[in-house]
């Protein structure tokens, strides 16, 4: 039996991909290449996270057997071998799609992104150099957005939505057991950080207002972890920096002398938490 469009939407975490589009904006912000291709070059970007995502739950099925038996795979509802069919597709498309809106020089960081993402999932995830793993994708994705482009300008915003992602990473590997005040004490640190770093122009009014916006949404949960580090609060602190990450980016793009796109990217904040309500981001 073929799993239902639902089924899918859980296996890819689909609203959760309303975060990535906006790495690839301000990407092409800060590397002056925002345009029509930028619209592609999301699309494709959209296609390689969903693909990783699938990836994730089939390189993870055994362990979400006994962690998180409703998950799509260990319920059942979607054959293994779907799933692996599913992120294959899904990465050959997003590959196919930047190299046909970005040419040869997309495609040049869209493949190794797509490796990056790949070797996460069936690889690195669970070592030491995880979350540094998969903070290098996020950074590619920034890279994805500025080919072609004036790739060091994008340097900034690349370090700066890693430095995130490497927070996201590190809370996520203590889901489902919790953790010590310590880690999310450090993330939050590192939140203040990263916000700092979004700001730093000589327009920072937009800038500014949006990091606020993403140090309040993603700290709050992080220092209601710090007081009660159990695995429901270290839960929602990812799922915090998941859904909130395009108000970084907003910031990052006026940062680059886009204001009004950078609001539009992070207008999709409050409606990636509104849809996480139907489908889990984590």
């Amino acid at each position: 039996m073929s799993p239902s469009w639902r089924d899918l939407v859980e296996l890819v975490r689909a609203p959760a991909a309303l975060s990535v589009p906006g790495d690839v904006v301000a990407g092409a912000a800060a590397a002056g290449r925002l345009g029509p291709r930028t619209a592609g070059l999301a699309g494709a970007s959209v296609l390689l996270y969903w693909g990783g995502m699938a990836a994730n739950d089939w390189a993870d099925r055994e362990v979400d057997a006994v962690e998180r038996p409703s998950r799509p795979i260990p319920s059942g509802r979607i054959e293994p071998r779907t799933a692996l069919a599913v992120a294959a597709g899904l990465t050959a498309a997003g590959v196919a799609v930047a190299g046909l809106t970005g040419g040869k020089k997309a495609l040049a960081v869209a493949a190794p992104l797509a490796g990056a993402v790949w070797a996460y999932d069936l690889g690195l995830k669970n070592t030491p150099a995880g979350p540094a793993a998969m903070a290098a994708c996020r950074a590619l994705d920034v890279l994805l957005g500025a080919a072609g482009g004036r790739l060091r300008r994008a340097a900034w915003p690349a370090a700066t939505v890693f430095a995130h992602t490497y927070t996201v990473t590190a809370l996520s590997r203590c889901e489902v057991d919790g953790a010590t005040p310590a880690l999310p004490a450090a993330t939050l640190a590192g939140t203040a950080a990263v916000a700092a770093a979004a700001v730093a122009t000589r327009r920072p009014l937009v800038p500014a207002g949006l990091a606020a916006l993403y140090a309040y949404r993603y700290g709050a949960p992080q220092l209601a972890a710090v007081r009660d580090p159990a695995a429901p609060r270290i839960r929602a602190s990812v799922g915090a920096g998941i859904l909130n990450l395009p108000a970084l980016q907003g910031a990052l793009t006026a940062r680059a002398g886009r204001p009004l796109a950078g609001l539009v990217v992070a207008a999709a904040a409050p409606l990636a938490r509104l849809l996480s309500r139907k489908v889990s981001p984590t």
